[in-house]
């Protein structure tokens, strides 16, 4: 596991996140940065949060975090989980990478926001997030950090976030 600066310039986007939208929350990827941040904001936020991670490694040290109002769920395949429900809040930092478009279209009518990590237009390649962009009604793109943060809804205008 490494860590660097750049997988989690998405922090101050889902911050705003967290403080504009209310609901439950859903982490699509765990990770040394996210995880704990959001186990404990959800926590002060009394909120509901639920985590599904596909890595085995990742799996195991957030699975620690677990409580009555944090969920963490091993994922065998991602098209089996159950994510078809409303949502305040869903980061999306999972993998792999051409997985996060699939979970992103199953959320557009479900999340209030999705934060969207990695969405620079030379990462589309990897990710091809320009495919469900035309999906979503509002956009705002968090570029103070690299990798750029991009949040997308279809019910909350974040476009002045």
């Amino acid at each position: 596991m490494k860590l660097k600066p750049s997988y989690c310039s998405y922090i101050p986007a889902l911050l705003i996140a967290l403080e504009r939208v209310d609901g439950d929350v859903l982490e699509l990827g765990s990770g040394m940065y996210s995880t704990p941040l959001l186990h404990w904001m959800c926590i002060d936020q009394n909120r509901l949060l639920v985590t599904y991670e596909n890595d085995k490694k990742y799996f195991d040290i957030s699975k620690a975090f677990e409580t009555d109002i944090h969920e963490v769920i091993f994922v065998e395949d991602w098209d089996l989980i159950n994510i078809e429900r409303p949502w305040g809040v869903v980061l999306v930092d999972h993998g792999p990478g051409l997985r996060r478009r699939e979970e992103i279209k199953r959320l557009a009518n479900y999340a209030q926001c999705l934060v969207v990590h990695d969405s620079n237009g030379r990462l589309d390649h990897m990710y091809r997030y320009s495919e469900v962009y035309p999906l979503f009604k509002y956009k705002w793109t968090y570029h103070k950090g690299m990798p750029h943060t991009i949040v997308l809804s279809n019910f909350v205008d974040v476009s002045g976030w």
